[in-house]
């Protein structure tokens, strides 16, 4: 019997209380038609009792074990069972009904070679007995209902069975595709540092070959302008004028490199501390601004600790130029597990468009590319929202 295990955790259209249901109105209807004795009555309630049980319970453990051998005894038992019943009860078509969710459940833990053998032992369990009890004439109409029956039974558990393994697999694959996609964003990252180190090494290169350059070429002048300082005066000042205007360039150069390597701002120091410069600036520029930190402090990493500064400074900037605000606040929530919310809020003028301009757009690539999202909550009249979240 081959059980595969996402389908042990499928459970069928006819499970356990419903198993038991028809076991019982199967029953009540028995008692209620056929002339029974109180022996037979007793002896009904017994074998429908141990068939709700078997079919019940029984049927959870087969499924866990997926024995074949196993399997096939729990069927010949449920029949054997029915069967007596029939007998007992005198009436075997309407004990046969009993038989309907042996063919669902079959069609859950056999394959279909299996389960259609099964299914026609159900049918020769129902057409025998009416044919000895009622004759053989009856066979053929009586039984073509069963079969009906099981066609449905079976029928509509498979197509339960095709529908919970598309959405298993349609879950594995959203699994492997957020796994995909998680990978991407680290692949991302770690391409980001590699090009940013290479940057800086390319720059630090630069700043060794200039710089080595201007000083050889200086050093060179000035050794001329020692050698003639005696003799050729003029040439000396020309020489050491060289030598002045080399080390201008030389200056610029290196600070133009120097600019570019610099570190970022979030660099070698918790994003509080790097904030609070720009709060500091706002408040210089005028602006009461309040910074507030929630929950307890973590580090991110530098992409995610990046792009939250870099909103904090777009925020206040635009709090600063369009805002006439009166106040700013800037919260910084460590409160949930899974990601670092930021707000920038003002109590000024607002928009009507949100779309932004070039900064919040940037702002929104920035964090959609770390996974985050951005969102902006504002009222014509009624001050301005900007508000981030990012994992970490």
């Amino acid at each position: 019997m081959k059980v595969l295990p996402w389908l042990r955790r499928f459970r069928p259209p006819i499970g356990e209380a419903l198993f038991v249901l028809v076991v019982v109105v199967t029953l009540l209807a028995l008692l209620t038609s056929a002339q029974l004795t109180p022996i037979d009555v007793a002896v009904l309630i017994a074998i429908s009792a141990a068939y709700a049980l078997l079919g019940t319970g029984g049927f959870a453990r087969l499924e866990r074990t997926g024995s074949l051998s196993v399997g096939l005894i729990y069927f010949a038992v449920q029949i054997a069972l029915a069967v007596a019943a029939m007998i007992v009860g005198g009436v075997p078509g309407l004990v046969g009904l009993m038989l309907l969710p042996l063919a669902a459940q079959a069609a859950v833990i056999l394959t279909r070679g299996w389960m259609l053998i099964v299914c026609a032992a159900l049918l020769a369990a129902i057409a025998v007995p009416v044919g000895v009890m009622t004759g053989w004439q009856n066979v053929t109409p009586s039984t073509l209902g069963y079969v009906a029956g099981v066609v449905f039974a079976v029928g509509i558990t498979r197509i339960a069975i095709r529908e919970e393994r598309a959405r298993l697999e349609v879950e594995r694959l959203a699994a492997e595709l957020r796994a995909a996609n998680e990978k991407l964003r680290a692949y991302a990252a770690q391409a980001e540092e590699l090009a940013t180190t290479q940057e800086r090494n390319r720059l630090a290169r630069e700043i060794h070959d200039g710089l080595g350059h201007y000083l050889t070429t200086i050093s060179m002048q000035l050794q001329a302008a020692h050698a003639v300082w005696d003799s050729d005066p003029a040439r000396a000042a020309d020489a050491l004028g060289k030598a002045q205007m080399l080390t201008r360039e030389a200056l610029t150069d290196v600070r133009r490199s120097v600019a570019a390597l610099r570190a970022s701002p979030t660099d070698d120091r918790p994003l509080p501390e790097a904030l609070m410069p720009l709060v500091e600036e706002s408040r210089a520029a005028g602006l009461p601004t309040e910074f507030t930190v929630i929950g307890m402090l973590r580090p991110l990493s530098p992409q995610a600790a990046l792009a939250v500064y870099r909103v904090a400074q777009e925020g206040l900037t635009n709090v600063r130029k369009h805002a006439r605000a009166s106040r700013a606040d800037v919260v910084l929530d460590f409160g949930e597990a899974s990601g670092v919310t930021l707000r920038v809020r003002d109590d000024g003028i607002g928009a009507r468009a949100t779309n932004g301009g070039f900064g919040l757009i940037g702002l929104r690539e920035r964090v959609q590319f770390l996974g985050g999202e951005m969102r902006i909550h504002t009222t014509d009249g009624q001050g301005f929202a900007l508000e981030v979240r990012v994992p970490g």
